[in-house]
């Protein structure tokens, strides 16, 4: 494998277990990246950093020891040149605009599914494969144009983004879960509509489902949302 062969090389840096393996699985998804470790605290990123090479972090804002864009700052203080796609549920575009300096390329909110992360991850290695001297502005226009200019991925058919977002919202405020029919009734959709929304949150890994026992007949399934308070 030649040099311009090199896999572009991800850390994905997430304090949550469960998350962080789904991020590893979907990068290794993608020709062309590959996972090469996980952290779940900023220490740890910077110990992995210190001893193998990267070229992007995946990189939650919210550690427990740090704040995302503290730690991309003394990377860069420490001479870590890697680029950022920052993961995060946070909507400050004051956030946003500082990330910028810091070498923040990509911002994905939470939740996303692979389809979301995979169109960053393409577009990145777009950036990240320009080289040599620029024609002229057009060129530079489009290399810049391949990072900031995502499309919005497409949701499953007959899912959309306003009915997911009004469904993870009430599923995050519900510490006990929901079934669906529940979560029907508090947002103002059918029960099979409901489920359908549940069931791709956990397929994207943003909740867990368990079977509810205790009443007559087959059980029913509450679904859990596994990042509270995130």
């Amino acid at each position: 494998m030649t040099d311009e062969e090199q896999p572009i090389r991800v850390l994905v840096v997430e304090d949550d277990p469960v998350a962080a393996d789904a991020h590893v699985m979907y990068v290794g998804r993608v020709p062309g990246f590959v996972a090469v470790g996980k952290a779940h605290t900023g220490a740890e990123a910077r110990r992995i950093l210190d001893r193998a090479p990267v070229d992007l972090l995946l990189l939650d804002l919210h550690l427990p020891d740090v704040h995302g864009l503290q730690l991309a700052r003394s990377l860069r203080a420490g001479g870590h040149h890697a680029d950022v796609i920052a993961v995060t549920s946070a909507r400050d575009l004051a956030v946003v605009r500082e990330g910028v300096s810091l070498g923040v390329v990509q911002y994905v909110l939470k939740p996303f599914t692979f389809a979301t992360l995979r169109d960053r991850l393409v577009r990145y290695a777009e950036f990240h494969a320009a080289a040599g001297e620029a024609s002229g502005q057009d060129e530079v226009d489009r290399a810049l144009a391949a990072l900031r200019a995502p499309t919005p991925a497409a949701l499953p058919k007959g899912l959309s983004a306003p009915t997911l977002r009004r469904v993870t919202d009430t599923l995050r405020e519900a510490p006990d879960g929901l079934t669906a029919a529940g979560l029907a009734e508090t947002v103002g959709i059918s029960r099979i509509t409901a489920r359908r929304y549940l069931e791709h949150l956990v397929d994207t890994g943003r909740a867990a489902r368990s079977p509810l026992y205790g009443q007559v007949g087959r059980p029913e399934l509450v679904y859990r949302w596994v990042r509270q308070g995130r």
